[in-house]
């Protein structure tokens, strides 16, 4: 079957919407609208599909196999609007509009605040969309304008610099090394309490390959959030993996540097479309600059 009208932009935003929030109700307060006008945005969509998109029942809304093949569609229509919205913020003379930047927990909240901060200082008609996420997002999709990520960008049509590596290693409180002793190899380990992943990623994997007790059951702590094992390791919980030079700014104390040692390569990215943006341009520029400073302080 065919569409028998073109659906509008706004039904697809609602669909969107009923298929993260589950409900006719959750999705009217996350969009604003009435719980009656998002129901009139899915009825219209269906009809304009000619398909059934949501089963009814009591307790929601669940979409059927048709909605979620529609789903990666529809995400891409939002993702094109936003950065049309984002386009269209900047046409005027200097450097204006918005720009969106994607980066992983960590370094959102700890690596990128001076930078940013320095960058809106310089341009204060520039305004800064940060998305913090572990995944990477899709810059050809314009998910973000330019993200800054842990492995290299393999996509042929992103400009792409690296700007270094950023160490990891094994690191604690003092106050916990006070009361627990400090190990002088990693088979010490046994006898701390260690702070570490609760899924398995691919580079988690090798790490535990590499390092042996530093795996998934020894853990005292398991959280999949960089942020949350950051802060356990600070409040003196137990030994934990962050970033050397953002352990030295905290005051931590780092122990088996020698075996206990990763490095991330760093890279930051955008579409190639956009070097001619100002508002991209320069907020590239600075993303580059400031990083490469902290990798190297």
């Amino acid at each position: 079957m065919t569409a028998t009208t073109e659906p509008d932009w706004q039904w697809y935003r609602s669909f969107l919407a009923v298929l993260e929030e589950g409900s006719l109700s959750a999705a009217a307060r996350t969009l604003g609208l009435t719980q009656p006008t998002v129901g009139r945005h899915i009825d219209a969509l269906e009809a304009s599909l000619n398909l059934t998109l949501f089963t009814r029942s009591f307790d929601g809304y669940a979409p059927t196999d048709t909605a979620t093949a529609l789903r990666p569609y529809a995400a891409h229509l939002a993702d094109t609007a936003a950065a049309l919205l984002r386009a269209a913020s900047s046409q005027r003379e200097g450097v204006r509009g918005t720009v969106r930047i994607t980066a992983s927990e960590v370094v959102g909240v700890e690596v990128l605040p001076p930078i940013l901060t320095d960058l809106r200082r310089q341009h204060p008609e520039l305004v800064i969309e940060l998305m913090l996420s572990n995944q990477v997002d899709d810059l050809l999709r314009r998910e973000a304008d330019i993200a800054v990520r842990m492995v290299q960008p393999t996509q042929g049509a992103l400009l792409a610099r690296r700007v270094g590596a950023i160490e990891l290693g094994l690191h604690a409180q003092a106050s916990y090394l006070a009361r627990c002793g400090t190990p002088q190899s990693m088979v010490d380990l046994d006898h701390h309490s260690l702070i570490g992943f609760d899924r398995e990623t691919a580079r988690l994997r090798k790490m535990s390959a590499a390092l042996g007790p530093f795996d998934r059951t020894r853990f005292a702590l398991r959280a999949d959030s960089d942020l949350a094992q950051l802060a356990m390791i600070r409040a003196g919980f137990g030994l934990g993996v962050c970033q050397v030079a953002l352990a030295r700014r905290a005051g931590l104390v780092r122990v088996l540097p020698h075996p206990f040692s990763f490095q991330l390569d760093t890279w930051v990215a955008m579409h190639a479309d956009l070097r001619d943006s100002p508002r991209c341009a320069v907020s590239f520029a600075a993303l580059v600059a400031g990083l490469e400073a902290y990798i190297q302080a």
